[in-house]
């Protein structure tokens, strides 16, 4: 008995796997894909250096020692070559320098953070895209199943067809269009296969796996579909959470940040400085020359800005400018961010309709086809009509599939942005 409607979904497996095949489910693609995908390390990576950079310039604070040892020859007119040397060390630190120094901090500090909220933003992207391909493998396995179904049907039908046309019950042309649906049907539960493996290829890639590592997508036991949030609370959520919008206020910090280091240059500089040092003219009476020679300096340094070109002035005017473009920037962020949130949820709602109205159709139409399967086998239409009412059937499942995943895809997008996501 040909039978479609209860057929259940467990994995985008062949029917018998290797033994060696790697079963994962959604929870163990995500976990695997931000720990294994290359794009991924490569924004830790990024995360990584700005942590080192942030660390450097809050190092500024802290005093240069530095130590010079020379060692030569000299000989003048009428004196016998002699060696003498220089030992010291030297320290210096600045005091104040408009500001800079802690503004520099400041800034790498939130270029630090900035970052990690990037990185956060890849994860989004990553576990997006693990949704897209995870779902159209489940996806293209359940049309695969239906369709081989389809052609066990198509199969059963041909040798009915073959049986009455040779009884003389039915035409041969009858016959023959019986012949292509089957043909036809193992076309397309070949195609079916083929998309459903270049999805697990696809899947493979993204965790960085071996391609030819046999892979079997498990898909969890409750197919539940959640329900629609309310915009409002969408929005909310989303605008709190979606790391897009931080990314976007850092930047207008960072451009705040450097135009205080910029105005930094128009004050004076106040550095303390000291040095300890000795040498010899000879190595005779060494150590004596070293302790007679031995001293010590400290001292303060002001250096103030008079007149360099208007470097200074053009540096604050280029950091206005950029602190403008930046607020600029950040506004149509947050506009265009809204406005994509908000086409998702509508394209969401649209989706959620269409697998609704998909549904209905499907069973509508698969029930047709069961009817007419049944008038055919009584003689009462012709092949035709038959293959018609199969066509019609198979365009309604292929509609639901799609529309199912797609719906299914578009409504967990939306978690994500929620920052509600759960695999």
């Amino acid at each position: 008995m040909f039978f479609i409607a209860g057929l259940a979904i467990g994995t985008t497996a062949n029917a018998q796997t290797a033994a060696d095949t790697l079963k994962m489910t959604l929870a163990d693609c995500i976990e695997n894909v931000i720990g294994n995908n290359y794009g991924r390390k490569e924004a830790k990576l990024n995360e990584d250096a700005k942590q080192a950079v942030y660390e450097q310039s809050k190092m500024e604070r802290l005093p240069d020692f530095s130590a010079t040892l020379s060692e030569g020859v000299g000989h003048t007119a009428g004196n016998a070559a002699a060696w003498n040397g220089n030992y010291d060390v030297n320290a210096s630190v600045v005091l104040y320098q408009g500001g800079q120094i802690s503004e520099t901090i400041r800034q790498n500090r939130l270029s630090l953070q900035q970052s990690a909220y990037k990185t956060k933003q890849y994860d989004n992207d990553l576990v997006i895209r693990v949704l897209q391909t995870f779902l159209t493998a489940i996806g293209n396995d359940e049309l695969l199943k239906y369709q081989q179904a389809l052609l066990t049907a198509s199969e059963e039908q041909l040798n009915q067809g073959r049986v009455r046309w040779q009884a003389g019950d039915i035409l041969e042309s009858d016959f023959l269009l019986l012949e292509a649906q089957w043909v036809n049907d193992k076309n397309s539960v070949a195609t079916a296969l083929i998309n459903r493996n270049n999805t697990l290829i696809e899947m493979k890639n993204l965790l960085a796996m071996n391609l030819l590592q046999p892979l079997a997508l498990i898909y969890p036991d409750n197919e539940a579909i959640e329900i629609m949030p309310a915009l409002d609370i969408f929005m909310e959520k989303a605008v709190n959470t979606l790391p897009d919008f931080k990314i976007s206020s850092y930047e207008v910090e960072i451009a705040e940040t450097g135009l205080k280091i910029a105005k930094s240059a128009y004050c004076p500089t106040l550095s303390l400085g000291g040095s300890i040092g000795t040498g010899h003219s000879a190595f005779t009476g060494y150590g004596t020359q070293l302790s007679n020679r031995f001293n010590q300096q400290i001292g303060l340094t002001v250096s103030i800005p008079i007149y360099d070109k208007s470097r200074t002035k053009s540096n604050v005017q280029r950091s206005k400018i950029a602190l403008q473009q930046t607020q600029l920037e950040s506004k149509q962020t947050a506009q265009n961010l809204q406005q994509t949130l908000l086409t998702e949820y509508n394209n969401t709602t649209i989706a959620c309709n269409q697998f609704e109205t998909d549904k209905v159709r499907q069973n509508a139409y698969f029930k047709s086809f069961e009817a007419y399967r049944a008038k055919f086998n009584a003689g009462s239409i012709t092949a035709v009509e038959l293959l018609q009412q199969q066509n019609n059937y198979i365009h309604a499942l292929n509609d639901y599939i799609r529309s199912k995943y797609g719906f299914m895809l578009k409504r967990k997008v939306l978690d994500v942005y929620m920052g509600t996501f759960a695999a």
